[in-house]
């Protein structure tokens, strides 16, 4: 008892037990650390009881049990209903609730007026990779570098952990931007799969060429990157724009083919053709960022230029 109570097994409060907070739950009471834990569904909150769990009849009073608070909720909202009434006071405020970055530094300032430290957080991690050590799991934080260089330890627990920087919106936008490429690629794959599902091609057969294909184009995220940062959309081009936009007929007439909707595809064949209207048939296909937003300082662009 004495050695679950050392400081490296710091007590702590878990807001949430849902799926991901009963896993996180589950993971520190594994690595000996004493957890208070609440839900709005009592039930959920209970059944962790049995694994050691202490529970709290109301968010104030988990919030009071513990000096490091995490917060696993649905949304944005549900912090701010959760804690309304909590004392925050000297309270450290980890919040794993998904959201965005406007929300994590509105949270932030709101935490701040309330007397506590406070660190977002954008888990990139499912359920069940939660307190694996091989699972790759990890977890951006951004907000209060204090607070999380204390809490390093624990925090590290569950899974991995990422620092993205002062700016308490930065978690949440890691978060997004990667799982934003991650749906662009889901995008892609159910079209593949689409094209090939009505011939004798099964798609068990199919799935090692396509992740092997993936896979040897992820070096272009590394050029991408430089491209991007350097504003040189012509360097190191190995396929300019006009080969690829010259390239959407035969990808859209084989959908056609195969009578294979191209909605999953049109809307990112569209930006690319606009690129190539305005001139950059010379450059790789990064350029196409340039249409998506504007840029911050100098040389800056508006979205839609050409």
């Amino acid at each position: 008892m004495t050695d679950k109570a050392s400081p490296s097994r710091i007590p702590l409060t878990v807001l949430g037990a849902g799926a991901m907070g009963a896993a996180l739950v589950r993971a520190w009471l594994a690595a000996g650390h004493p957890v208070t834990v609440w839900n709005r569904t009592p039930a959920r909150a209970e059944a962790l009881a049995a694994e050691g769990a202490a529970v709290a009849r109301t968010a104030a009073e988990a919030v009071a049990a513990s000096r490091l608070v995490i917060v696993c909720l649905l949304d944005d909202a549900s912090v701010g209903e959760a804690l309304d009434g909590a004392d925050l006071a000297g309270r450290d405020l980890v919040n794993l609730t998904t959201g965005t970055p406007a929300q994590g530094r509105a949270r932030a300032a709101w935490a701040a007026a309330r007397g506590a430290r406070f660190v977002d957080a954008g888990i990139m991690a499912v359920p069940p990779m939660i307190g694996d050590p091989d699972s790759g799991a990890y977890v951006f934080y951004s907000g209060s570098s204090a607070l999380f260089e204390e809490h390093r330890d624990t925090l590290a627990v569950p899974a991995g952990t990422h620092w993205a920087g002062e700016d308490p919106g930065f978690a949440a936008l890691h978060d997004v931007a990667l799982l934003s490429a991650m749906t662009g690629m889901f995008a892609g794959v159910l079209h593949a799969f689409a094209l090939i599902r009505e011939e004798d091609i099964a798609p068990k057969d199919f799935a090692p060429l396509l992740s092997g294909w993936l896979t040897a184009m992820t070096p272009a995220v590394h050029k991408a990157a430089e491209q991007i940062e350097s504003g040189d959309y012509g360097m190191d081009v190995v396929s300019n724009l006009a080969m690829q936009v010259a390239g959407n007929a035969t990808l859209l007439r084989t959908a056609e083919e195969q009578g294979v909707s191209a909605e999953l595809l049109a809307p990112y064949m569209a930006l690319t053709e606009r690129r190539l209207a305005g001139g950059h048939g010379d450059e790789d296909i990064s350029g196409v960022v340039e249409l998506l937003g504007r840029r911050r300082g100098p040389g800056a662009q508006a979205p839609g230029g050409g």
